[in-house]
């Protein structure tokens, strides 16, 4: 047979092929959320021939999450657990540099995390670390025999069983989603001898420290700290080193009066491969707060120079340095985007190594040049894929069940909103048929400086496969476009961003694809606040669910953890009393809503607390229009219990259908 009826042959197969398994597919279904695996924490062993990483999945029984550590090889082949643990986790792990051990955080099925080390091919694991409270990061020494940990002093940590004490606070910010209320607490260095155990505490005083970064010559940590008697009412984040070892002095390598990495953005400072230089992620001036992009910054340690390199309008993520030094990687964010590039270390010339329609989270560079990336697609949640000239070639494949479901076709859509160009996401329910209207869910992205990208997205696909059109937009307020696109929802919130929201719902009506009387709307976080924004000034809506929002800014400032971003946005409320009203006409013109409106919180979140969702949920009570409230117990901002998960999708669902389904 010749090329041409083989590769004809090969085309018949393939169609025939896909059409069987269209055949034998199905839609998703809401259980499915259990299946879904999440591939994190990639590194690399010493010489680049295997990669580690975290899979965490949903432990049914105990109804917890649940992550194992795995290894697969960069030439390729089925991955290996290396640890099968149901009521375990295991993640973040970190070879040796002799490639003999892998250093990882587990919890052994307590509150806690400990280090633990076992043989980097798997087996019996050793519990290094025993500090009052866990730990909540560290970094591996170059010789492997200490390890550098982040973990909590103050009289409540490691608190026995039985009446707690008080607590005291004197600090400006005294709340933190996930930490509670803060006290004396401080997260603080220590070196931990793996051999022994022995703790030794580097830094002290009232100043919390993250992410630690071991220099490849042995002589200096690197980490984050706010060091200054207004820390608490600033973001002036600074890189700082130290030697390892007690008592020594902290000596500040960032200049800049603002951030310099923000623990937030999870981004540590990282070395060059000789120890002169070091790079982070450096935002604008304090009063930008989460609005400025995130740039390349480079130090050079001997001289204390601090340069700008590769600056351009757009957010950076976890940059890291390339084996001979020569380069830096990082994540850069584009519009619907997000893709790795490689900056010349010397001139800033920027280019990039992935490209097309993906979400890339997070990377690993091995010290041969090797370099993996953890990216998803619409159509693909997160995998490995190891990154080479010719393109990426996928290493995991945890989700190939996905296989075997009908999935929804994503499309692009961009329109204008008064004189701007807006972008967003579209999703055709799954059975689409050209010219038949569609009841259609408007959803909201949380943030408000975040957007959303080309990655899979499990709520959608579920909605559509439901029959129902789902609209992601990307309104002014977004990332992915630069500082302008970003800042135009400074200090007032729901308002250009409303109006690019609801421009969308135009667009996909024109298209004729929603249908103008069964509309919904919905989001989580600044997605719920934006949500009542939307309900409060546009009644076509039939169906509203707001999750983790606020509508009353004055009752949230002192109750949630933002008192400071603010004060540097809005003001107090004793002084711009005017801008606090302005935000929050959801809340103080409920009389406007009409939308029967789905309210859900986590109890233990001190991001957005409950006190919103409550609010807003009385308020409509009071005017007689239809709600619930849905309180998740002990959850943070972020749900994780799996029955919690399952459940939220199934009261949206079941919201949606009551109001949406009939014309």
């Amino acid at each position: 047979m010749g090329r041409r009826g083989l590769v004809a042959t090969l085309i018949i197969a393939q169609a025939l092929a896909g059409a069987a398994l269209a055949a034998s597919s199905r839609p998703i279904d809401l259980t499915d959320i259990h299946l879904l695996q999440e591939v994190a924490d990639p590194a690399f062993s010493p010489g680049g021939t295997v990669i580690a990483y975290a899979v965490g999945t949903a432990n049914r029984t105990d109804d917890k999450p649940n992550s194992d550590l795995w290894t697969v090889p960069w030439q390729g082949g089925a991955p290996r657990a290396l640890t099968e643990t149901p009521a375990i986790s295991e993640h973040q792990p970190t070879y040796s540099r002799d490639g003999q051990w892998l250093f990882f955080l587990s919890d052994n099925g307590q509150h806690d995390d400990q280090l633990w080390v076992m043989p980097a091919q798997g087996g019996a694991a050793r519990q290094v670390s025993s500090l009052p409270g866990g730990v909540s990061d560290y970094t591996v020494s170059p010789d492997g025999r200490q390890l550098a940990v982040i973990a909590e002093v103050g009289r409540s940590v490691g608190h026995a069983a039985g009446t707690p004490p008080p607590i005291v606070i004197d600090r400006f910010q005294f709340k933190e989603d996930g930490r509670d209320y803060l006290d004396d607490r401080r997260q603080q260095l220590f070196i931990v001898d793996v051999a022994t155990g022995t703790a030794t505490q580097v830094t002290t005083g009232d100043f919390d420290h993250w992410l630690p970064s071991w220099s490849p010559d042995g002589k200096w940590i690197a980490l984050v700290s706010k060091r200054s008697a207004t820390a608490d009412r600033d973001l002036n984040y600074d890189v700082y080193i130290v030697a390892p070892q007690a008592g020594a002095p902290m000596r500040r390598i960032s200049t800049f009066e603002g951030t310099d990495v923000d623990p937030y953005w999870e981004s540590r400072p990282a070395w060059s491969p000789d120890s002169k230089k070091l790079v982070w992620l450096q935002s604008g001036e304090d009063k930008w707060i989460y609005y400025a992009p995130w740039q390349l910054t480079v130090a050079d340690i001997e001289t204390g120079k601090v340069s700008a390199l590769a600056r351009i309008d757009r957010c950076f993520y976890k940059p890291r340095w390339s084996a001979d030094g020569r380069f830096i990687y990082a994540l850069v964010e584009q519009d619907r985007d997000t893709w790795l590039a490689r900056v010349d270390a010397t001139t800033g010339a920027l280019a990039y190594v992935t490209g097309g329609a993906r979400f890339g989270l997070d990377f690993a560079v091995a010290d041969n040049g090797r370099v993996t990336v953890l990216d998803s697609t619409n159509d693909r949640p997160f995998e490995l894929s190891a990154v080479e000239s010719g393109g990426l070639r996928q290493l995991t494949r945890h989700n190939d069940w996905l296989a075997g479901r009908q999935l929804a076709q994503v499309r692009d859509i961009s329109f204008k909103s008064g004189d701007h160009d807006i972008h967003g996401l579209l999703v055709l329910p799954v059975g689409y048929e050209p010219g038949k209207r569609y009841p259609t869910i408007l959803r909201l992205h949380g943030g408000p400086v975040y957007q959303y990208s080309h990655e899979f997205m499990f709520d959608w696909q579920l909605y559509a496969a439901h029959g129902y059109a789902v609209i992601g937009v990307n309104p002014r307020g977004s990332s992915g476009r630069g500082f302008d696109f970003a800042r135009a929802i400074y200090g007032q919130w729901g308002t250009v961003d409303v109006q690019d929201a609801l421009a969308a719902v135009d667009h996909v009506v024109a298209a004729g694809v929603a249908d103008p009387d069964r509309l919904g709307v919905g989001g989580w976080s600044y997605g719920s606040i934006l949500t009542n924004y939307v309900i409060a000034s546009d009644t076509r809506f039939k169906a509203a669910v707001s999750g983790a929002g606020t509508s009353n800014m004055l009752a949230n400032y002192g109750h949630d953890q933002y008192a400071r971003e603010y004060e540097m946005e809005l003001g107090t409320p004793w002084r711009n009393f005017e801008s606090y009203v302005r935000n929050s006409y959801p809340f103080l013109h409920a009389d406007r809503i009409k939308t029967p409106t789905l309210f859900q919180c986590a109890q233990k979140d001190f991001n957005v607390p409950c006190l919103g969702a409550e609010q807003m949920f009385q308020a409509l009570r009071s005017e007689g229009v239809p709600t619930r409230l849905v309180l998740y117990p002990g959850e943070n901002h972020g749900l994780v219990v799996p029955s919690y998960l399952e459940d939220r999708l199934r009261r949206n669902l079941d919201w949606y259908d009551r109001y949406l389904r009939q014309p």
